[in-house]
């Protein structure tokens, strides 16, 4: 697994907007932005490799919340790479721009829920595994049309062409499930979050976030729910956890991805 070493974006504006509400203008604006996220092609990532066979996998979703393959999105196969190297993401042409805001804590009346200005994470806090840290950097679509993943299994990935948490839009944080010799990665035990546990952002902002876990499961990575993804709801803000999981293939790597859907209850 090969580190990689880069800075966060610090081209997102890092406050939040001090207003009741959001214009008409406004909402046509997130509107036209978030249209402009037309994701292409299926990305199944490789955010963990077991370099040993037979030892214990990480813990999986629930049985309830994990869909059979004939009820998950289907789309492109994608081959799952090597040594960290990821597979097909979204089309390079996708960006996420500058969305407008509104007060923490409100909402408008043009059916938009809570959210707030670009801003990066500082540290992100999974209080029913145990999981607290302060490391990320930025995730990117490279020229051949792959993302990049994390360099180290102790760090947390932004897709930083989608929104950052508190924005319109689905904040997209991936992690290493685990190290090529098996070591426990941050999202080693992203299985056994459940629908209701918290997951806690703060921001460089200064703001703290809390998100709802709505729902967690497993998708092979050849049928990976990229629109669920990376696209979701534009009309709130939410988050989504991934990481991989599943049995390992006959090259020692993980078969699945395990996925967080959650979304945005509380500024402060």
């Amino acid at each position: 697994m090969s580190e990689r070493t880069q800075s966060p974006d610090g081209d997102r504006p890092t406050r939040p907007a001090r207003r009741s509400g959001v214009s008409g203008a406004g909402v046509r604006a997130a509107v036209a932005v978030t249209a402009a996220l037309v994701v292409v092609g299926v990305i199944a990532l490789v955010l963990g490799l077991r370099g040993t066979s037979g030892t214990p996998g990480p813990p999986q979703p629930a049985a309830a919340g994990v869909p059979s393959a004939s009820t998950s999105p289907a789309g492109p196969t994608a081959s799952p790479g090597q040594g960290g190297t990821p597979t097909t993401g979204p089309s390079p042409s996708t960006s996420a721009g500058t969305r407008p805001s509104a007060e923490p804590g409100t909402s408008d009346d043009n059916g938009f829920g809570d959210f707030l200005e670009a801003s990066e994470p500082t540290s992100i806090e999974i209080p029913s595994i145990g999981v607290r840290s302060s490391h990320f950097v930025p995730l990117s679509i490279q020229r051949d049309g792959t993302i990049s993943v994390p360099g180290t299994a102790q760090e947390v990935g932004l897709y930083d062409a989608g929104p950052t948490p508190g924005q319109l839009g689905p904040a997209v944080l991936a992690a290493h499930v685990d190290t090529p010799s098996g070591v426990p990665g941050i999202f080693y035990e992203l299985g056994r979050v459940r629908a209701g546990d918290v997951v806690k952002v703060s921001r460089r902002d200064g703001s703290h976030l809390r998100f709802t876990v709505d729902t967690v499961a497993a998708y092979k990575k050849t049928q990976f729910p990229t629109e669920a993804v990376y696209r979701g709801d534009f009309t709130k803000a939410e988050i989504r956890l991934v990481t991989c999981g599943g049995p390992t293939d006959s090259r020692n790597e993980y078969r699945d991805n395990v996925v967080v859907f959650g979304h945005l209850t509380g500024t402060s």
